[in-house]
């Protein structure tokens, strides 16, 4: 991945951790701090920014092709499992951090619903901090991962915050991206 990027048109991000929306300027340049689950993050020396999907246009054909090319493809998925539904969440990062949000172990719940016609999905999550503002960002993006999942009919995220986070609870395998085996 390009390591250095220069806006190709104004970009609406995230600013990290505050979670507030800004408009980063046409011609402003930015270092690729993590390109994951197809979203970006940008860092210049006033600070971190998440650009989702939906603004990748801003950063030129080449780099908008590369960052979604780390979204994970979509499986043929046959009948709904439970599985589904954390795999879809496994697509879906903390944009400071490079691992996802289940093997970060950030979720606490997840129920399934069965409906008339589909299923509701609710989700327990917290963050690795409080004071993080990218809590209702995080959430919408395994919302919105969940929501298109077949037989998904709703899907409704909580952020909790009992019990406290802390990185025993990572993965084996989160503990591996980290480096801290």
């Amino acid at each position: 991945m390009t390591k250095e990027i220069t806006l190709k048109k104004n970009c609406v991000a995230t600013i990290i951790p505050a979670g507030d929306e800004i408009t980063l300027a046409e011609g402003a340049s930015f270092s690729i701090a993590q390109s994951l689950g197809g979203s970006i993050t940008l860092r210049d020396a006033n600070g971190m920014y998440r650009v989702g999907q939906e603004a990748l246009d801003a950063l030129g054909e080449e780099v908008k092709k590369q960052v979604l090319s780390t979204k994970e493809p979509a499986k043929d998925q046959g009948p709904f499992s439970e599985d589904q539904v954390w795999e879809a969440m496994r697509g879906c990062y903390d944009p400071e951090i490079p691992v996802n949000i289940v093997d970060l172990g950030l979720i606490y719940d997840m129920q399934v619903e069965e409906g008339e016609k589909a299923k509701h999905i609710s989700v327990k999550m917290t963050l690795t901090a409080q004071g993080c503002g990218m809590g209702p960002v995080i959430a919408d993006d395994a919302k919105q991962r969940i929501l298109a999942l077949p037989e998904v009919d709703s899907a409704e995220v909580e952020i909790v915050w009992d019990p406290v986070w802390n990185p025993r609870m990572i993965s084996e395998e989160g503990k591996k991206v980290l480096g801290l085996e």
